[in-house]
């Protein structure tokens, strides 16, 4: 699959799921144990919001987990995720890119903003009671993509779990998010 396209597809994804966030699950838990879905949505936003930034060269955000979460935040996620696949669409996936962790090749900033955002889709659909799997097509390149950058080094610097073992009978979202340390 296409980076475009799996931007395209996760944002839209990510919106939808987003989107059906309920006022009262603002303070459920969520897989990342370290945030509830507020602090999990102000993260997500912020994060997406600062990929645009970086690669269209603005300056960053001091800290993606301390943004300002709209009252309509499914509306901000989706500005954020227009504004970002813009960016992409517009600088392409040659040369490097800030993200927030240093420079790095374009098409790795790319790669980390669609498997960030599913990831944190997932998560978000799981603590809200929503419908959990990617398109199939989707999580099978979001499997591809994550196991392309996401080494031991990595879920250290990042904070990602130790991947977790699922059987031949995985779902193609199970195995994404088992890889990426959740437990489908």
């Amino acid at each position: 699959m296409e980076t475009l396209d799996a931007l395209a597809q996760t944002f839209d994804h990510a919106a939808a799921v987003i989107g059906g966030v309920r006022p009262e699950q603002m303070t459920a838990p969520t897989p990342c144990t370290e945030w509830d879905v507020r602090a999990l949505l102000t993260h997500t936003i912020g994060v997406v919001t600062n990929v645009g930034c970086g690669v269209r060269g603005d300056a960053l955000i001091p800290d993606v987990n301390a943004i300002a979460l709209d009252a309509d935040f499914a509306r901000q996620f989706r500005t954020a995720a227009d504004g970002t696949l813009a960016a992409w669409r517009s600088a392409g996936f040659d040369g490097e890119v800030n993200i927030g962790a240093g420079p790095m090749p374009a098409s790795l900033g790319a790669s980390i903003n669609v498997v960030d955002t599913a990831s944190h889709a997932w998560d978000i659909a799981r603590a809200t009671g929503q419908a959990e799997d990617l398109p199939p097509e989707l999580a099978a390149s979001m499997l591809i993509l994550a196991q392309g950058f996401v080494s031991d080094d990595i879920r250290n610097f990042a904070g990602i779990a130790a991947a977790v073992e699922v059987g031949a009978a995985a779902t193609p979202t199970e195995a994404f998010v088992a890889f990426m340390g959740r437990r489908p």
